[in-house]
């Protein structure tokens, strides 16, 4: 196996770490010139299908949510915002800039977002060299 295949293979299982599964439509926010444009393909892979913009207003199965300590606003109204948009038992992933990295947000302040929005935290993974991803499940309703 090729070193390219391999890490092919590397971020599908990302993605299928992550929560992500074939068919899912996957909203993202927050979107800029830093994000993890690996993470991004490899969930557009494994869902089979590209991932949709803030201004799409069909229904969605998750969403990406990339936050920075200088965004406008604050982190819960942001996830409530989101909730709404998410099918029941749906995901958010919460990615914020790891620790030592400029515009960094702390673990703390995104489990107390989550707790105040209503959202289970389920886990908290590395992906890639820049980005830490908390996972959030959208209660039903």
């Amino acid at each position: 196996m090729s070193a390219t295949a391999g890490q092919a293979q590397s971020e599908r299982g990302l993605a299928d770490r992550l929560g992500f599964k074939p068919g899912q439509v996957v909203q993202e926010f927050g979107f800029d010139d830093d994000v993890d444009e690996g993470l991004r393909a490899s969930i557009a892979e494994l869902t089979g299908e590209a991932l949709v913009d803030e201004d799409f207003d069909g229904d969605v199965d998750a969403a990406l949510l990339w936050w920075r300590s200088d965004e406008e606003g604050d982190l819960t109204d942001a996830l409530m915002d989101t909730v709404p948009l998410i099918a029941d038992g749906g995901i958010i992933l919460v990615l914020t800039p790891k620790a030592g990295r400029e515009l960094h947000v702390s673990p703390g302040d995104v489990s107390e977002a989550a707790a105040t929005s209503g959202l289970s935290q389920t886990s908290a993974i590395s992906v890639g060299a820049d980005w830490s991803c908390t996972r959030m499940v959208v209660p039903k309703r």
